[in-house]
């Protein structure tokens, strides 16, 4: 399909409607993440095993939760282009089907997380350990549906551009539960005291608050007024499922590829004992606050990219790629100035770093840091660049690509670099780098040549 020109199009007027949606995304996400800062503070205020345990248990339903609302996310690309073509009707359907999707995809997912003890037996993990892990996720995976339910229809809104209500509904739903891990975890105000239990229930029950706010948002809001989104619910359409299925497991599969590298050096950390782990999770955690600004960028992407998609306008595909990418870099390149900074006063948000039982864990999260650092520039480059070809519904290729570059060079190289050339928990980072320096040029690459041949590829 070749893709006219408009001269018409500027920049300036890019900029603006990208950041309209960027920012929004982007702080609901920082915000969104916040509770598992607050989650990882107060763990370490319970102590160090409650730490490692909980560290593992989180990263593993983040991974989880993270991989399959990459599948319902192939929603907003399809929405993007029938919005800028359009098409009400299709509008409605995927948002319907997306539902479905969130639910079917629910089900094993929740029964295999509920033998999660089972699974990770043989891994050689501490006993006290995988019990702590496995009582956290016991009641984490029912807040698994609603995870899915609200990213599917966050995609939805952030395609028809109307992402504000994210944001605010994503603050009030932060401040519950960090509040409710404060009450339930410590025991306060005549609360039994939980521990990593009560963590789990207050991120539970936030979930589901957050999908009902959104469900109610889009039946009453007047910019929504024409769309049905929530009559003949009853009606399972296996086309259109297939659309979304289409596009969305290779953005699942990448997704998962993406984040199973961390979380496989997440157990590979594990060797370095109970302070490796404590130090990974204390850099982990901060790095996944400040992607959340690339990722909100990403999302924002693929909308603006999506929507000039289904007007079949390639300036504005060009420059709505270029202008995500620019600021995405330049954003990222701010915060890791700060990270390089101040490493030390940020690993202090979470333990006290005068301590000296706690010195081993304060050297290791700060080297770790640096190299984290140097990544994020290029991490950030890689998920825009990305967002910007799902927005061209470009999602096959770019799977492919995540295997080799994540697995096949950056796990390899990060196991290399802790075990064969003796590293440590900073050589298994140091991997992770190159992998993400990889993606980033190639997905950049890969987007200018679709954009600049006229011609895009209908997968």
């Amino acid at each position: 399909m070749t893709i006219p020109n408009h001269p018409k199009l500027g920049i300036r007027t890019e900029i603006r409607a990208f950041l309209k949606l960027a920012i929004p995304l982007a702080s609901a996400q920082v915000a969104q993440l916040t509770t598992g800062f607050a989650d990882t503070v107060m763990m370490g205020h319970l102590g160090n095993e409650i730490l490692a345990a909980g560290a593992l248990a989180s990263i593993t339903f983040f991974s989880i939760m993270i991989a399959t609302s990459g599948i319902v996310m192939g929603v907003t690309p399809l929405v993007a282009n029938a919005y800028g073509a359009g098409n009400k009707n299709d509008i409605e359907q995927f948002t319907r089907q997306g539902l479905w999707l969130s639910l079917l995809l629910s089900i094993p997912i929740m029964i295999a997380t509920a033998h999660f003890d089972s699974l990770v037996g043989g891994l050689g993990l501490d006993n006290t350990t995988i019990a702590l892990a496995s009582t956290y996720l016991d009641i984490m995976l029912w807040g698994l549906f609603p995870a899915l339910g609200f990213a599917m229809l966050r995609g939805v809104v952030s395609a028809l551009s109307q992402a504000r209500p994210i944001f605010g509904i994503v603050i009030i739903a932060t401040g519950f539960n960090i509040l409710g891990n404060y009450v339930l975890g410590f025991g306060v105000w005549g609360f039994p005291r939980l521990e990593l239990a009560g963590l789990a229930l207050a991120s539970t029950l936030t979930w589901w608050g957050m999908f009902t706010a959104l469900i109610i948002y889009l039946s009453v809001n007047e910019h929504f007024k024409d769309y049905q989104f929530f009559s003949r619910l009853y009606q399972l359409k296996p086309k259109t499922l297939w659309k979304l299925l289409k596009i969305g497991v290779p953005i699942g599969v990448f997704t998962t590829l993406e984040v199973g590298v961390y979380t496989a050096v997440s157990y590979l950390m594990a060797e370095f004992g109970t302070d490796g782990l404590a130090a990974h999770q204390i850099v982990f955690q901060t790095m996944n606050i400040i992607y959340m600004v690339p990722l909100g960028m990403s999302f924002a992407a693929t909308a603006r990219v999506g929507k000039w998609f289904g007007q079949e306008n390639m300036l504005g595909i060009r420059q709505a790629g270029l202008v995500s990418v620019t600021v995405g870099t330049l954003w990222s390149m701010f915060v890791v100035m700060l990270l390089l900074i101040f490493p030390q006063q940020i690993v202090g948000l979470y333990i006290n770093v005068l301590e000296p039982e706690n010195a081993p864990i304060v050297s290791l999260a700060i080297s770790i840091l640096r190299v984290a650092a140097i990544a994020h520039i290029f991490d950030g480059v890689q998920k825009i660049a990305y967002g910007a070809l799902q927005g061209l519904q470009d999602t096959h290729v770019p799977m492919v690509l995540s295997f080799l570059f994540y697995w096949c060079i950056g796990l390899t190289s990060a196991y290399w670099f802790a075990f064969g050339l003796n590293l440590g928990a900073v050589g298994l980072w140091l991997g992770l780098l190159i992998g993400v320096i990889i993606a980033s040029v190639v997905f950049v690459w890969r987007f200018q040549t679709l954009a600049g041949k006229q011609l895009i590829m209908d997968n």
